[in-house]
């Protein structure tokens, strides 16, 4: 009996962008801009400031039109027609601050289209769900910076949108807050909504994403799975031995670097050989290299920015980490 072929799945697309170009007076912000972010990813635009993060997000979003090339957001090119549908936490927070905390997410909800009375209930009810339940009624002003900041992200959810938009929403946040956002993020994830988040943090980028888009100068040299970007660089072998030398010695490559310690130990570093470490292996210990430990490092995304956007890009992501 004849098996019927399976249709393939078609990836479906939460933004596609192409050729998006964007100049301010005689400044070229964003030269040719690609971007194809999955429905239900979390997808991080990974840079250092002024790299052209903002200007693509707010071209993303029809806040500011391109010069050039398009952008569709589930499928529209104008992503004002579908504003009910997406939640958008610029970088400059900004809330009244006479308000009191559920008018202030019931407010921006109603931007969004929600009515203002399911507005203050659902304003409510996530506060109470992310611990704020004590702080309903104190007006924006009464509010740590941190407590603001959340209720600003969940002013951003509260009309339950299925994009979410976040432009550096680590940024002054303490170690604590930062834990409870990358959290929320991957709960919106968990649901099916997508996130995409713009950082100059790289570990952010790490530990929350699928993908990425790695922008430098206005360019989008890389933008694909996180995995892929570090694949870019081979895994490093760490090997720890008590022996030096012996006819072991030449199977390691060429460029094995070798850093001998004062207990008598030695170390060596060197790329993981394309046909794996077993070979080498089976080497060493045949040889009686004396084995001490042996690691196999996979390079880190920070490695990986490196390789792809260079080593100033790079030092000006970590000297804008945040203390």
């Amino acid at each position: 009996m004849a098996t019927q072929a399976q249709t393939p799945l078609i990836e479906t697309l939460a933004i596609e962008a192409k050729g998006l170009v964007k100049r301010f007076d005689d400044t070229l912000a964003v030269d040719g801009v690609d971007l194809s972010v999955p429905e239900g990813a979390i997808y991080g635009i990974l840079g250092p400031n002024g790299a052209g993060k903002t200007t693509t997000l707010r071209m993303l979003l029809g806040i500011i039109d391109p010069d050039e090339g398009v952008r569709r957001v589930f499928g529209h090119d104008r992503p004002h027609d579908i504003a009910r549908l997406i939640g958008y936490l610029p970088e400059e927070r900004g809330l009244y601050p006479a308000m009191k905390c559920d008018e202030a997410i019931a407010f921006m909800g109603a931007l969004r289209g929600l009515p203002l009375d399911e507005g203050r209930r659902r304003g409510r009810e996530l506060m109470e769900a992310h611990g704020l339940g004590h702080a309903v009624d104190r007006q924006i002003r009464q509010l740590s910076k941190g407590m603001a900041q959340t209720v600003q992200l969940l002013g951003t959810l509260v009309h339950r949108p299925r994009l979410v938009v976040l432009d550096e929403p680590f940024s002054g946040l303490d170690a604590i807050n930062q834990g409870k956002l990358e959290v929320m993020i991957r709960e919106l994830a968990a649901d099916g909504v997508t996130v995409i988040f713009s950082t100059h943090v790289i570990h952010h980028a790490e530990r929350l994403c699928d993908d990425v888009a790695i922008i430098a100068g206005g360019k989008v040299p890389y933008a694909g799975s996180v995995d892929a970007a570090r694949d870019r660089i081979p895994a490093q072998v760490r090997l720890e031995t008590r022996r030096a030398e012996g006819a072991w010695c030449t199977a390691l490559p060429d460029d094995a670097r070798h850093d001998p310690k004062k207990d008598g130990s030695h170390f060596w570093y060197f790329p993981l050989p394309a046909g794996g470490i077993e070979a080498l292996l089976k080497r060493l210990i045949e040889g009686e290299a004396g084995v001490l430990s042996l690691s196999i490092e996979r390079a880190g995304l920070h490695d990986a920015f490196v390789e792809i956007a260079g080593a100033a890009a790079a030092k000006a992501m970590k000297d804008e980490v945040p203390a």
